[in-house]
């Protein structure tokens, strides 16, 4: 029952006109006490008082209450016990906290969620005429070695921008892990397409500068849904503007070598993602599922090696389509 809607207990009723003595109200709890008048009839056994007792004697005709029977249980609780409108609601949308061994957690910050669900569509249907076309048949034709491959490049590229943005948050130790992972793999595994630091015990953690303002403090951030992009917030927007100088690919001055290595980056990624379609198959709100299980793993990511609480595949990185992977040309 929500606060504010328990029953007050009743008032003694008065006695009738012209008798001796009223008998004494019961206590509450007590089988048959406190009904106002007209509630029970007057011949059912709860509610019947023997005429032929004294009036002195009604109270020693009744029976004292067990406080361990369930009769003892029925007084109204405490109002002051009870918990809030807000805080039923909150339970009854989040769950308790401390639910599956964890703080309950807000949903997805989305005051946009009209211009967000526009664009969803939007990118649902580009990606069923043209990204998940493209990418089964880059699965069908490619094997899976070279596809290997061709993930550990464009990967292999993203740790100059990883390890600056683990500094920035004060990691160096990762840092130092980012910088010779792209060492070792731009050399002993000629450009990146094999990745032998992966053998050397040094670990793949993608950073960019949307986590990182994220750590410096901007926890709470708009969720939006970019074109073509996908899932972002408002404060990861801005940490693209950051992450793009700093792109390798951005640094590849034609655009004849440039658009096709970033359209190439573009079907890989949607490849990666071919085997997660099943999980969105027959979802009534396809736009929640995505939103929430997007805005709950970014979140992860930010808290990153601060929480040791994580589990393994809440560490790995998000397959999301990088800043320097949209093939816009810049020169002829």
């Amino acid at each position: 029952m929500q606060a504010g809607t328990a029953m007050p207990a009743a008032a003694p009723v008065a006695a009738p006109a012209g008798s001796a003595q009223a008998p004494p109200a019961p206590s509450p709890g007590v089988e048959g006490g406190s009904h106002e008048a007209g509630d029970l009839p007057a011949t059912d056994d709860r509610a019947a008082v023997d005429t032929d007792a004294p009036p002195g004697d009604a109270a020693d005709a009744q029976e004292p209450v067990d406080p361990a029977s369930p009769v003892a249980d029925t007084a109204p609780p405490d109002p002051a016990g009870e918990p809030t409108a807000a805080e039923d609601d909150f339970e009854a949308l989040y769950g308790a906290a401390g639910d599956h061994g964890a703080p309950a957690r807000p949903a997805a910050y989305d005051p946009w969620e009209r211009y967000n669900r526009r664009m969803h569509r939007f990118n649902n249907a580009v990606d069923r005429r043209v990204a998940r076309p493209l990418a089964s048949a880059y699965v069908r034709v490619v094997p899976a070695p070279v596809r290997s491959g061709v993930s550990n490049f464009f990967n292999n590229l993203g740790q100059p921008v990883s390890a600056i943005n683990a500094l920035l948050q004060g990691k160096p130790k990762q840092a130092a892990h980012s910088l010779g992972r792209f060492v070792l793999n731009s050399t002993l595994g000629i450009g990146g397409v094999f990745d032998p630091a992966t053998a050397a015990k040094l670990e793949n953690r993608s950073e960019d500068f949307g986590q990182t303002l994220g750590v410096w403090g901007w926890r709470r951030s708009r969720y939006v849904e970019l074109p073509l992009f996908g899932p972002r917030t408002l404060r990861d927007v801005l940490g693209m503007a950051g992450d793009a100088p700093l792109s390798p690919l951005r640094q590849i001055d034609t655009d004849r070598v440039r658009v096709p290595l970033q359209g190439m980056q573009l079907v890989d990624l949607r490849a990666q993602l071919l085997s997660t379609d099943a999980l969105r198959e027959g979802v009534e709100d396809d736009y929640a599922l995505v939103r929430d299980a997007w805005s709950q793993r970014r979140d992860y990511q930010i808290r990153g090696d601060r929480d040791d609480s994580l589990p393994d595949y809440l560490r790995e990185d998000p397959t999301v389509v990088p800043v320097d992977a949209m093939p816009v040309p810049i020169n002829n």
